[in-house]
C-alpha cells in the first residue's frame, strides 16, 4: 500500500501562489526531461520554441463554476453552500455551518432566491432544490470556488483568471489549473508553428485536491470524475501518433481522463462520455500520453503522484526541491513544468 510519508515534502508558505501572475503566459517554466538529463529553467511564453512540428496537445476545457453561494437559515444562521454537481433544478453541494440544518429546510440565498434541503449525506454534502435556474443562480452571486491554501475571498479578477480562455461546458468545482497558462495569443502562435491543440472535458471536483482518505490508499480508486472524449480529439490523437507525433498533455485531469478512455495497448482514446475513479502513481505506466504540462502540486497528493508516473518518485522530489531553492510559485496560480 502507498506511504503518504514518501510524498511529503517541505513547502515555504512564501512559495504559494495566491494571485495569478500579471500575464497568463507570464509565469516560469522548469522543463523535466522525461528520459533523464539536466533541469532547464525557462519561461512559459517560450513554450512554442520547446515543442515540435506535429506535437498535439490536449487541454481540459471544463468551465468553473461560480459554486460559492452564502445562505442564512430562517434564524438568520449563515451557511455557505459550494455547488458541486447539478442536475436541473437540483445540485450536490458541500456545505458548511450544517450542524442546525435539516432535511426539508428552506435556505435564503443571500443574493436573492432559495434553496430547499432534500438530503444531507452525513459527510458535509446536501442534496439541493433551487427555486430558480442554478447556473444562473451562480453566475449572478456565486464566488468562484479558491483553494482554501489561496486564504482568501475569490475577488472579481478570479472570475478571469480562475477560468481557462478555452473553457467550454460548465461544471468543474475547481480549475485544471495548468491551462490557465495559456492566452488565445500562445494557442495562436502553437498552430502557426505546427504544434496543434485538442480538448477533452472531464470535470474536476473537489475530490482532486482532498487529502487522500485510508480506504483511496487501499483500493487504488479515487473520487468519480465525469468526461467526455470528442470523436475529433480521439481522431486527432491516433492521426499524431502515426505520424510519430507527441501528445502531451496540458494538466493532470487531462491525464486522467486520457488514460481512463485510452485501452491498454491502444495508441488512441475511445471517443464519447465516461466516468473514472482512476487512481494513478508508480509504477503505473502513462501509455495514453506521451509529455505533461503541469503545475507544482501539493504534498501527499494523487495529482503528485499521476506526475511521478512520468519520471519517477526520488525524481520528481528532487526537481520540487530544486523549484523550491529556485523561487518557484506553486500551486494554482503557480509556474509551470514540462516534462517531455
Amino acid at each position: 500500500m502507498i506511504d503518504l510519508g514518501d510524498w511529503d515534502f517541505e513547502l515555504p508558505p512564501e512559495a504559494i501562489a495566491r494571485r495569478p501572475s500579471s500575464e497568463r503566459t507570464g509565469s516560469r517554466l522548469l522543463c523535466l526531461p522525461k528520459e533523464g538529463g539536466e533541469l532547464r529553467h525557462g519561461d512559459f511564453s517560450e513554450l512554442p520554441s520547446l515543442l515540435r512540428e506535429g506535437d498535439l496537445l490536449v487541454g481540459n476545457d471544463t468551465r468553473v463554476m461560480a459554486a460559492r453561494l452564502a445562505a442564512r437559515r430562517h434564524t438568520g444562521g449563515k451557511v455557505e453552500l459550494l455547488v458541486l454537481s447539478f442536475d436541473g433544478d437540483q445540485a450536490v453541494a458541500l456545505g458548511r455551518n450544517l450542524r442546525r440544518v435539516k432535511a426539508g429546510d428552506v435556505l435564503t440565498l443571500d443574493g436573492g432566491g432559495e434553496v430547499r434541503v432534500e438530503e444531507l449525506f452525513g459527510d458535509g454534502r446536501v442534496r439541493v432544490s433551487f427555486s430558480s435556474d442554478p447556473v444562473a443562480i451562480m453566475d449572478a452571486q456565486g464566488r468562484m470556488p479558491l483553494p482554501p491554501y489561496m486564504n482568501r475571498d475569490a475577488d472579481a479578477e478570479d472570475r478571469e483568471r480562475y477560468q481557462t480562455v478555452y473553457a467550454g461546458p460548465l461544471g468543474a468545482a475547481a480549475a485544471p489549473t495548468a491551462g490557465l497558462h495559456f492566452d488565445a495569443a500562445m494557442i495562436d502562435t502553437l498552430d502557426k508553428v505546427g504544434v496543434g491543440f485538442a480538448r477533452v472535458t472531464l470535470h474536476v471536483g473537489l475530490g482532486t485536491f482532498k487529502p487522500l482518505e485510508e480506504r483511496q490508499l487501499q483500493t487504488k480508486q479515487l473520487h468519480s470524475e465525469r468526461y467526455a472524449i470528442p470523436e475529433l480529439t480521439a481522431a486527432r490523437i491516433a492521426e499524431t501518433r502515426a505520424r510519430g507525433g507527441r501528445v502531451i498533455a496540458v494538466g493532470t485531469t487531462t491525464t486522467r481522463a486520457l488514460q481512463a478512455s485510452t485501452p491498454a495497448g491502444a495508441t488512441a482514446p475511445q471517443p464519447g462520455a465516461g466516468s473514472t475513479e482512476l487512481f494513478l502513481s508508480p509504477p503505473d505506466r502513462l501509455h495514453a500520453i506521451d509529455g505533461l504540462i503541469t503545475n507544482f502540486h501539493l504534498p501527499k497528493s494523487s495529482l503528485l503522484m499521476l506526475v511521478a508516473c512520468l519520471v519517477g518518485r526520488e525524481r520528481l522530489l528532487s526537481t520540487y526541491r530544486e523549484a523550491i531553492r529556485e523561487g518557484y510559485r506553486f500551486y494554482s496560480y503557480g509556474d509551470a513544468m514540462l516534462i517531455l
